[in-house]
């Protein structure tokens, strides 16, 4: 299932009526899977280990019971590679004592060592490894709910290895227009080898059915959540994928918590948008929330709309929005499929936002334009048409070859076409001049010929319309030429009398007539 959920792109998922709030999970759109049991246990990570062992602490109930002997020493300042030692198998005790045995390994692995430096505690790194190891597969294979206990040193001993202060290099001078941040090398964890099967400890603990939620909900509490969430900000992708796939199973299951992971995610958006501009993980939580948005019951609630106006449609905003721009653009064509009246709130804030010096960018926006118009119904679009078109008027008239091209593709879609056509009226008049120019004297011979597609398009549907559009152009046309000739004229005399005058030093007088000529 986990495979299903991050194996490809966004698909317009079937609107099922079983998925309501938390969307099918296979509307997640990643390209990499967390590990299975058997891709685990025959994955030997090279031991990129490191000197030394962090202390951690872990805040609220996570701190209940005490930890084994080697923790606290480690704790204390007085750890020692003899304090670390192997426990045995769970093959090897009965099965009286695998619980215990199960929460003694829960302890040692709370131990978090320093992978800065490969070359120290190599022994000990590889104990965890395999003990990690081992607890995977006994929350995989448990046939019984798992005590309180149980899960309070769960959650204690992913706390102490996953909520870390996130180490990146400065992006002060990462330049975030265009691509340029997407093709630079990710930053890896060198700890990654432990935290990997930390990570796939914790999502099997929240998806087994043997996890009470009622009772698991008192550590997967608010708090959990929160730092979970700062995670989302790490520079290694491999962590933001597992951690996409586990706050999606955490909403599925704790329902109690889903109104405040909206709220904590719509957060991390305002200070992404408004402040910071700076986030590593904006991606993986849009493709969370369309998950969800896709789930989400009928009618939309007041909250959803709000969430939409107020932090998705805003993301259209920074700089580096090529870095989930497609994950953006699916959450946003979702609301306009659940609602097709929230359509002209969509358009009206896509044009809020649009680019004006940004060729790459104005080009996404027209694709999302054309999935949005694609969900659009007459009613709302009609609302929209006139400040739309504009739009569209100006980026056919773009020297940039792809966005005139791209605006030009519009009507290749048949239902747009049909959206236009129906209004076609007050549609032509506005783009008409573009077309006629693009036609006559675009330096680039693709858009010159999609243009005369789309005239042809408007000359055979409806001719006397377009014969009354070229007769308006025509005249604009030799009105301009007039307003030009009498600028030049102007310009003309001012220079002649400003000749006439330089000997003598006089300023040069303009008559109330000349200044409204030139004025004009």
């Amino acid at each position: 299932m986990i495979n299903k959920i991050l194996n490809k792109l966004p698909r317009k998922p079937s609107k099922s009526a079983d998925n309501r709030e938390i969307g099918a999970s296979n509307t997640f759109h990643g390209n990499s899977a967390p590990l299975r049991g058997s891709d685990i246990a025959g994955n030997p990570y090279v031991s990129t280990s490191l000197p030394g062992v962090y202390p951690t602490s872990v805040s609220g109930a996570n701190q209940g019971n005490k930890l084994p002997h080697a923790v606290n020493s480690k704790l204390n300042g007085s750890f020692s590679a003899s304090s670390y030692e192997a426990l045995p198998s769970f093959k090897d005790v009965p099965s009286t004592e695998k619980h215990s045995l199960f929460i003694r390994k829960l302890g040692l692995c709370c131990v978090v060592f320093d992978f800065t430096d490969p070359t120290k505690n190599v022994k000990e790194k590889e104990i965890k490894r395999q003990t990690l190891l081992e607890l995977v597969d006994y929350i995989t294979s448990a046939n019984g709910k798992f005590p309180e206990t149980a899960l309070q040193d769960i959650v204690r001993m992913v706390s102490a290895n996953l909520f870390r202060t996130l180490t990146s290099p400065p992006r002060e001078n990462k330049v975030l227009e265009a691509f340029d941040v997407e093709e630079e090398e990710p930053s890896m964890d060198p700890a990654w080898p432990h935290l990997q099967i930390v990570y796939e400890l914790l999502l099997r603990f929240v998806a087994s059915p043997e996890t009470d939620t009622k009772l698991a909900k008192r550590y997967v509490d608010h708090s959990f959540v929160l730092r979970l969430l700062d995670l989302f900000d790490s520079e290694d992708p491999r962590e933001r994928e597992y951690l996409k796939t586990v706050l999606h199973r955490i909403y599925g299951k704790f329902m109690v918590h889903r109104p405040f992971i909206r709220k904590a995610i719509n957060n991390i958006f305002f200070r992404f948008i408004f402040e910071t501009e700076k986030h590593n993980g904006i991606a993986e939580l849009l493709e969370i929330l369309g998950s969800i948005i896709n789930g989400f019951a009928l009618p939309l609630k007041e909250e959803h709309k709000l969430f939409l106006v107020r932090a998705l449609i805003p993301l259209h905003k920074p700089k580096c929005i090529p870095m989930y721009h497609q994950q953006l653009s699916y959450c946003i064509t979702q609301f306009v499929e659940k609602d097709c009246k929230l359509a002209d709130t969509v358009i009206r804030g896509l044009l809020k936002y649009w680019p004006i010096t940004n060729s790459s960018k104005e080009v996404m926006f027209l694709g999302e334009l054309e999935e949005v118009l694609e969900a659009t119904q007459p009613p709302e679009f009609q609302r929209c048409m006139v400040p739309l078109f504009r739009r569209v008027r100006n980026c056919l008239s773009s020297s940039h070859f792809q966005v005139a091209e791209r605006a030009l593709f519009l009507w290749n879609n048949d239902h747009i076409d049909n959206l236009i056509k129906q209004n076609r009226k007050v549609i032509l008049p506005i783009i008409f001049p573009a077309l006629e120019k693009n036609a006559r004297s675009h330096w680039n011979p693709a858009v010159q010929s999609l243009t005369l597609n789309v005239r042809k398009l408007f000359s055979d549907t409806d001719p006397e319309l377009f014969q009354e559009c070229l007769l308006q152009f025509q005249e604009d046309e030799a009105q301009e030429k007039d307003v030009n000739q009498q600028r030049e004229a102007t310009w003309k005399r001012l220079e002649e009398m400003a000749a006439m005058k330089a000997a003598s030093n006089e300023p040069v007088l303009i008559t109330r007539k000349l200044s409204h000529t030139s004025s004009s």
